[in-house]
């Protein structure tokens, strides 16, 4: 835990999702909320299709969802929220012909149902 998703239109060519979540993992691990940083789960999928809005001018969004086990308070909360979207904000250079939207979601996993097991060899 935690499991951290990040959503990004093909039309952002700047940005280089390796870095990314590696930055994104990096300010979790800098939170001091989680135990090791092995914990810290995250994959970034380009989305090819995606409609913003109903103009037809071009635009383009980066949308991270971080699900943790229920528990933390809404200002730990806040504050994850608000470190992942200044890392957002400085992964690349952002496209001045297009209208770009960023946002980052955190989400409650039920800690009574979820189960996990590391397998090792």
């Amino acid at each position: 835990m935690p499991h951290l998703h990040m959503e990004y239109t093909a039309n952002l060519p700047g940005l280089n999702a390796d870095v990314a979540l590696i930055r994104l993992n990096n300010a979790l691990v800098a939170s001091g909320q989680f135990a090791a940083e092995y914990d810290i789960k995250s994959r970034a999928v380009k989305v090819e299709t995606f409609k913003v809005g109903t103009v037809s001018g071009e635009r383009a969004f980066v949308h991270v969802k971080l699900a943790l086990l229920s528990g933390r308070s809404p200002q730990i909360k806040q504050q994850l929220s608000e470190s992942l979207l200044a890392v957002v904000q400085e992964l690349c250079e952002w496209p001045t012909d297009i209208e770009v939207q960023l946002a980052v979601e955190i989400l409650d996993i039920d800690r009574e149902s979820y189960t996990k097991i590391a397998i090792s060899h």
